[in-house]
């Protein structure tokens, strides 16, 4: 009886045993096991988002500010005033515009080409310091109109003329004659009209025009018989014209 007991006890002892080792190599993960697991990769996922936040947020920041064109169109010769630019930003590849940090080394200048409304420039859309806008076979030559020989609103710079000679006192009642069918203002002193008193004015400007007329535009200018009138917007000059002379 001894013997039996002791037999039974070994062979239980044995398959536990068996158990215990089989059973120990494909035992599953419990729920306990899995959450730290999870709650790591949540924290990852969470570093990961404010990572990729930061670096856009970055990126949109790193914008800087460039010199924009403000008015609708400025013609080529057109002499620049602080009141032509506006600030624009931009971000990414923007090497050669100019910064609006040296917007104000630009006034004064004339335009190379013609520039439109939030247009962004560069340097070579301007003369160089001191240069002249003055195209070849053109020249620049200054009128004085007094009230009848120019528009009542006046004129600005860019505006495109049409330059004529009309009978003075002692022609007789000749015929006016045109002397340039278009000419560019460069610039612009003074008022038909003086604002104050609304007395007549004188209103001074200067004209490109092609080399050959200058003579003609100056002596009309000088007899005060030399008279203006506006053109369409974005008429081309004479002296711009390739080949005019």
């Amino acid at each position: 009886m001894s013997l039996s007991s002791s037999t039974r006890t070994s062979s239980q002892g044995s398959r536990a045993a068996g158990r215990s080792a089989g059973g120990g190599s494909t035992r599953l993960p419990s729920g306990r096991e899995r959450r730290p697991a999870l709650a790591a990769l949540a924290v990852i996922l969470i570093l990961l988002g404010a990572a990729g936040s930061a670096l856009i947020a970055l990126n949109s920041g790193n914008r800087t500010d460039f010199v924009a064109i403000s008015a609708d169109a400025l013609p080529p010769g057109h002499k620049i005033e602080a009141k032509d630019f506006s600030r624009g930003d931009l971000a990414g590849a923007t090497g050669g515009l100019v910064p609006w940090s040296q917007a104000g080394k630009y006034v004064g200048r004339y335009t190379t080409s013609w520039l439109y409304k939030d247009q962004f420039v560069t340097p070579e859309n301007f003369t160089k310091d001191g240069q002249q806008p003055i195209p070849q076979g053109a020249a620049l030559v200054g009128v004085s109109l007094d009230a009848g020989h120019a528009p009542s609103d006046g004129l600005n710079v860019g505006d495109v003329v049409q330059i004529v000679r009309v009978p003075g006192g002692n022609d007789g009642g000749g015929n006016s004659v045109e002397l340039v069918g278009a000419a560019s203002v460069t610039s612009t002193a003074g008022a038909i009209t003086d604002s104050k008193t609304s007395a007549n004015s004188s209103l001074n400007v200067t004209l490109l025009v092609p080399q050959s007329k200058v003579t003609l535009v100056a002596a009309a200018a000088a007899a005060k018989t030399l008279s203006v009138a506006k053109l369409p917007p974005g008429t081309t000059a004479d002296a711009l014209r390739s080949g005019s002379n």
